[in-house]
């Protein structure tokens, strides 16, 4: 199984993730391909392809309708990268952490969402080069 930190540190694939929670907040119960494209601007075969990497994650979830499929998000493998990165949280602001608002509109959710994304990937960088240093 491909890393979740690889998945979400890409920048279509968490635009993807951004859209369809947006479009879940909207109450669409589902996204076709043809709407990422149009939405997101990029060519089908590359939302195919960023799509296949969500759905063998588990990130998203795939309803089809006869020749359509349509896309939803999945948060269940996030709980992942949360219960990974909650604790360097609260390790950097101990007493003082801010409080964490879940049920935040759809635009602080994206916008969080790509934050939690870079920040793991910078965190799964930090801790490569460390373990590399050390040698292991």
């Amino acid at each position: 199984m491909t890393d979740i930190f690889d998945v979400i540190a890409d920048g279509t694939r968490r635009d993807i993730l951004q859209l369809l929670l947006r479009r879940t907040a909207e109450g669409e119960a589902g996204t076709s391909v043809s709407q990422i494209v149009a939405d997101l601007g990029i060519s089908q075969p590359t939302v195919s392809k960023h799509l296949k990497v969500l759905r063998d994650t588990e990130l998203v979830t795939v309803r089809e309708d006869g020749q359509r499929r349509f896309y939803s998000l999945a948060v269940e493998p996030l709980e992942a990268v949360d219960d990974w990165l909650v604790p360097f949280l609260v390790d950097a602001y101990g007493d003082s952490a801010p409080d964490i608002d879940y049920h935040a509109v759809p635009e602080s959710a994206a916008h969080a969402a790509e934050v939690v994304g870079r920040a793991a990937a910078s965190a799964k960088h930090v801790v490569a080069t460390a373990l590399k240093r050390l040698g292991a």
